[in-house]
Order: C-alpha cells, then sequence, then structure tokens
C-alpha cells in the first residue's frame, strides 16, 4: 500500500515559497498541498489559483488542491487551469455535490470530498464511487497549528472499510494537527495521504528535518 506525505505551504515562508517547495521535495515530498479558504467558509484568507500557478512553475509533484470555500463550483476551473493536479471540494458547500465531483473530472483533476471533524462518515457515502480521495479535517478548518482532534479516527477506520467494497483504489487523506505521533495514529485506521504544515515548514530544525522526522513513521513501502 503505497503512502503519501503532503506537506501543506499554509506554514511556508512566501517570501521564499518557490524555494521551500523545493526543499520540501528534495527531502522527499509526495505532493504539495495548496489550502485555499475564503473567509467565509472558514476563517482566514488564503491563496488564489495565482498561487497555484506559481507552485506549477516550482515543482512537478502533484499539487493537491483543498477548497475551503463557500462557492467551489465557482472557482474549480480557475483552478484546474492553473494546474491544480487534484482538487478537493467540501460536502458541507456543495448542495449539488454529486455534479461538481463530475465537473472535478470533466477538468481533467483527481476528485476528491472533504468533511470537517463534525460530519458524519453517511454524508459522502453517495458519492464514494466517484473520489480519488476522501480527506478528512482532523481539525476545523482555518489556520495551522491547531491540536488534532482524535475523535475523528474511528471516522476514517468506517470510511476505509466503506471504500474497500465501494472504491478500493481511492485513498484517505488527513488534514490538521499531524506529527510523528498523530501520522501513526492516524496511519493504524487506514490513511494514506498525511497533511502536514506546522511539522514540515516551521520544524525547528528546517524542511527537511521535518519532512524527514514524519516519512521515518511510514511502513516500508
Amino acid at each position: 500500500m503505497p503512502y503519501y506525505l503532503a506537506p501543506s505551504i499554509l506554514s511556508a515562508d512566501f517570501l521564499t515559497l518557490g524555494q521551500q517547495i523545493k526543499d520540501a521535495e528534495m527531502a522527499g515530498a509526495d505532493w504539495i498541498h495548496i489550502d485555499v479558504i475564503d473567509g467565509h467558509f472558514a476563517p482566514n484568507l488564503t491563496m488564489g489559483p495565482f498561487v497555484v500557478s506559481a507552485c506549477r512553475r516550482a515543482t512537478q509533484l502533484p499539487l493537491d488542491v483543498h477548497l475551503m470555500v463557500a462557492d467551489p463550483d465557482r472557482l474549480i476551473e480557475a483552478f484546474a487551469q492553473a494546474g491544480a493536479t487534484s482538487l478537493t471540494v467540501h460536502v458541507e458547500t456543495c448542495p449539488h455535490l454529486h455534479r461538481t465531483l463530475t465537473r472535478i473530472r470533466e477538468l481533467g483533476c483527481g476528485v476528491g470530498v472533504a468533511l470537517n471533524p463534525g460530519t458524519p462518515a453517511s454524508a459522502i457515502e453517495p458519492v464514494l464511487h466517484l473520489v480519488d480521495l476522501v480527506l478528512v479535517m482532523s481539525v476545523n478548518p482555518g489556520f495551522s497549528g491547531q491540536e488534532f482532534i482524535p475523535e475523528v479516527l474511528p471516522k476514517i477506520a468506517e470510511l476505509r472499510k466503506k471504500l474497500n467494497k465501494i472504491n478500493p483504489p481511492a485513498v484517505i487523506e488527513i488534514d490538521g494537527g499531524i506529527t510523528p505521533e498523530t501520522l501513526l495514529r492516524s496511519l493504524k485506521v487506514g490513511t494514506q495521504v498525511f497533511v502536514a504544515a506546522t511539522s514540515v515548514f516551521k520544524h525547528p530544525d528546517g524542511i527537511a528535518a521535518g519532512v524527514q522526522s514524519l516519512r521515518e513513521v511510514f511502513p516500508p513501502q
């Protein structure tokens, strides 16, 4: 089973963003995670398609774009054109989720669906057959550096069981409060993709040390 580390540039130093992404890639990052927050669905105001385009020029790694926005349908085409490899939208913001996910596929991007810590797995069961990725938030969306919410772990296990029956190739991604300890706990319940912002870009010994400290927890691949 493959495992992937996806450093989130939410904690990167934007003065030297290109170099920070390259440092993460050289250290062993598998994906680059881009948190797009609109200040409406979640607090904080972050990045638009221009940043995705800049990241695309900085690396050939997959760009994992997470849309924490109130109206993703209005934005998905722009992010696809900017170079997103995959686009993940929240079930909480998509009244016509099936249509939104189908449109992401039509745009040539990997299809992801996300759910907040308080949203049950059952909320996305009707679309599990459509997705490449399920993103389970282990903090409430908005800011990096929050504490991991352990109550999401049984939900991950439940989703993995459902996916094994409906859509085995789909991976489960976790985002929020990821450290070596919480990565291990998440891995044990079926997570394959780990988003880490502070643990990588704010590691006291640098980006490479942050990546290494997390990758050391991965099983042999």
